[in-house]
């Protein structure tokens, strides 16, 4: 087995990265931010400045991370290879250049890339590369260099800001995919030579080894030959990064495994490769003389090459990917669990969500995260404010590159209509594809709208939509509703306002509201308490009798959430027929979640029975339930205590005066007056003053939006993290958590400061595999056990 390590470049960070070593190794942490001049750890873990996506501060703090992560392994790599910036952790690996003198070249690098200006970068995907050439010539972008040749269908381009500003003009009316970079100078291009030899004088100040490991230089896709590290570090500025050559020829010399440190980035380019590259195939020579761009040898292309696997290394954890080759071709089973065709039409590695959370504990690092693994999470909206949703929304968008996957939460407000509608025009704005729709009883118009917006019609009369909807339900009959096509009326309504074309509605009419239904059982948060074993089969059976009936061109897909805490629970899963899984509550316990560390804390020291039913806040008229924290905390109590109270009495006045003083001193810290008077300015504030009028005219709407104050008030403080008000945490949670707490007790993510909410995806989908795995090696070994299994 030959293996290689891949290092990622720009465009990998993120807000949070790191954070679980920084600890770990203060020293090189104390002598990183000597170098700089500036704490090292602060930017990366909390980046209060907005330093992070600025060149000259993401380059060194990628460097520094990279190599914490790489601290965290051990392997002995046959080669490494890293994109771009990634080459210096690379060549640090091997030997050229000790940490200190890695980060000052780098910093350096980064200062002079910085200073550079005039320009811009595209991303072109879909096309291949002679097409793409042929483009360029046809249209007269001789001025447009190609700067990095990332896989057959990803090529980047570098040049002045009004030719990347024209062909992506150009490109987009001619249906081709283009996506302008968020960079502010046209790197890897002819544009950077000045800085290209500013940075060779610089590195004549330095003392640079040749690799003791092999490595592949970006410009030349060629191993590092002796006294070559100067010279191809300088060139590769102004140079392209030849991404797929690199992988063509370490595929040449039978590497059969990639591991990158860090997420997976690369990976996913690897992937695409391998499968659509034939190899190079040379003699390995680490000897050779200085060479340039122009004495490439001619390569000789097999198609013989032993097959590739490609693996990722994660923060803190050691890469172990469970599941077995099958004739050396196909993907680890972790990754082949569920619908392959989920996994197609969302573009992520695994059939595993990260469903939302409310008021944004279900963040957008965590959403970002996801992406960045190769997963999907999606943005917990429900309780922001439609300007938060938007800045956060801008900010996944511009983390995440493209192709990798990231959804919103939209919320069905029965009682506020306006609101859903603008924040489905929020999201068609900002170019949102899928959402995950919940709490919905019956269909809106809203939800029929966004999924109308996304349906093209093909000169063959067939319909495509680039919308997705994921329902959760919890109840038969309103996974009924979003297995059918859109009511009609809805459909009517939409036309006549003009929302929807007459083609969009006839292409409505065709699919259901979701071909993605996650059965959630007795979840954290809003729940019906539904058992898993009895929820998923007769949904399953509904979808038969309906996909039957409709006779609809693609198959619905039924998930599962709720409970899912442990390896036995997602394998249950996946016996049953799940084809894909959703995890809530143990993802609320981990370095992204929009959460307090107050309530991180009170989260991993729970077991399964530490958790309790309380009414739902947003619907606390109805009866509605939502399931929380018990262990540490009386709200659920307290707030079972006001229920019974709004049933039992009309109106505040009828309450006896030894119970309000109860509530005024422990529950709410104020008086009822003082809360009502805050009622109304929130009222008058959100332009609902209407709501004011009814309390007054009706006391036990009064009562009712007095006793709601503290649904409210009890999650601010828990998400403040405020001690003063512990007891009163309204913390939405599930038992799973609990179950993954036992699951972890004993290892590095006992301690919730030690959990990456992609991290915990890949580790319970490959725990999943390798239980999987065992239970089937056992039935072929003692088929009589069958019946046990």
């Amino acid at each position: 087995m030959k293996l290689t390590l891949l290092f990622p470049g720009q465009g990998s960070q993120y807000k949070g990265m790191g954070k679980a070593l920084f600890s770990k190794y203060p020293k090189e942490v104390q002598r990183a931010s000597e170098i700089l001049g500036y704490d090292i750890e602060e930017l990366c873990v909390k980046d209060p400045n907005r330093w992070l996506a600025k060149t000259q501060y993401t380059q060194p703090a990628l460097y520094v991370v990279n190599h914490l992560q790489y601290q965290e392994i051990d392997l002995k790599p046959n080669y490494a290879v890293g994109h771009s910036l990634g080459e210096y952790n690379a060549l640090q690996v091997a030997g050229a250049f000790d940490f200190e003198t890695g980060l000052r070249l780098v910093q350096k690098r980064g200062e002079l890339m910085a200073a550079a200006s005039g320009g811009s970068m595209a991303a072109v995907l879909g096309l291949n590369i002679d097409t793409l050439k042929h483009k360029l010539k046809e249209g007269g972008y001789n001025d447009l260099d190609i700067a990095n040749y990332n896989t057959p269908t990803q090529t980047v381009l570098s040049g002045p800001q009004a030719s990347i500003d024209q062909i992506c003009k150009d490109f987009d009316a001619q249906k081709i995919k283009i996506i302008p970079l968020f960079v502010t100078a046209p790197f890897h291009s002819r544009y950077m030579e000045a800085a290209s030899k500013e940075f060779a004088t610089f590195l004549q100040g330095f003392t640079l080894k040749d690799p003791q490991l092999v490595v592949i230089a970006n410009i030349t896709a060629r191993p590092y030959g002796a006294g070559q590290v100067a010279d191809l570090l300088s060139r590769q500025i102004a140079g392209s990064v030849q991404w797929t050559d690199t992988i063509r020829y370490l595929m040449g010399q039978e590497v059969t495994e990639y591991q990158e440190v860090g997420r997976d980035i690369l990976t996913k380019m690897v992937d695409e490769i391998r499968k659509d590259c034939e190899p190079i195939k040379e003699k390995v020579s680490t000897t050779t003389k200085k060479s340039s761009a122009k004495d490439k040898k001619k390569t000789e292309a097999s198609s013989s090459a032993t097959p590739t696997s490609s693996k990722t290394i994660s923060n803190g954890t050691n890469g172990k990917s469970s599941g077995s080759l099958v004739n050396g071709t196909s993907l680890p089973l972790a990754r082949r669990l569920g619908s392959a065709a989920f996994r197609e039409d969302y573009g992520v590695n695994y059939s595993y969500i990260a469903g939302a959370m409310y008021r944004g504990t279900a963040s957008k690092e965590l959403v970002i995260a996801m992406g960045k693994a190769g997963m999907i999470g999606y943005l917990g909206t429900a309780g922001l404010s439609l300007e938060q949703v938007s800045s956060d929304i801008d900010a996944i968008q511009d983390a995440l590159d493209e192709g990798q996957a990231y959804g919103m939460n939209l919320l069905h407000h029965l009682g506020d209509p306006n609101f859903e509608m603008q924040t489905v025009e929020l999201y068609l704005r900002k170019g949102v594809q899928n959402i995950e729709a919940a709490a919905y009883m019956q269909m809106s118009e809203s939800l029929v709208y966004f999924l109308g917006s996304g349906i093209e019609k093909h000169s063959d009369g067939s319909f495509t939509n680039r919308h997705r909807v994921l329902a959760k339900v919890s109840r038969p009959e309103v996974a009924e509703a979003f297995m059918r096509p859109a009511p009609e009326r809805i459909l009517t309504a939409l036309l006549d306002q003009g929302k929807l074309t007459p083609e969009q509605v006839e292409g409505v009419r065709k699919r259901p509201i979701s071909y993605d239904i996650c059965v959630e059982a007795d979840s954290g948060g809003h729940t019906d308490g539904g058992v898993a074993l009895v929820l998923l089969p007769s949904i399953q059976r509904l979808r038969d009798d309906l996909q039957k009936e409709y006779e609809y061109p693609e198959t619905i897909r039924i998930g599962l959430a709720g409970g899912i805490g442990a390896p036995s629970s997602a394998a249950s899963a996946f016996v049953m027929g799940a084809d894909f899984i959703l995890t809530g509550s143990i993802n609320q316990c981990t370095i992204e979640a929009g959460t307090s560390d107050e309530v991180k804390d009170l989260l991993e020291a729970i077991n399964v029975q530490d958790t309790d039913y309380a009414p739902a806040g947003d619907m606390f008229e109805i009866g509605a339930r939502v399931q929380v924290l018990k262990k540490g905390v009386l709200f659920p109590a307290r707030a079972n205590k006001l229920y019974a109270l709004y049933n039992q009495y009309n109106a505040l006045e009828e309450i006896p005066e030894k119970t309000i003083i109860q509530l005024e001193r422990n529950y709410f810290k104020k008086s009822l007056a003082e809360i009502w008077e805050e009622t109304k300015t929130y009222f008058r504030k959100i332009g609902k003053p209407e709501e004011i009028t009814k309390a007054e005219q009706t006391p036990r709407h009064k009562m009712a939006l007095v006793f709601r104050w503290y649904f409210g008030y009890s999650s601010r403080v828990a998400f403040a993290g405020d001690q003063d008000h512990k007891v009163n945490y309204q913390v939405h949670t599930g038992p799973a958590l609990g179950a993954f707490n036992q699951w972890v007790k004993g290892t590095e993510l006992e301690s919730w400061r030690n959990r990456h909410v992609d991290e915990i995806g890949k580790k319970l989908m490959e725990a999943t595999a390798e239980l999987l795995e065992g239970a089937l090696a056992q039935l072929n070994k003692d088929p009589i056990k069958a019946d046990v299994l």
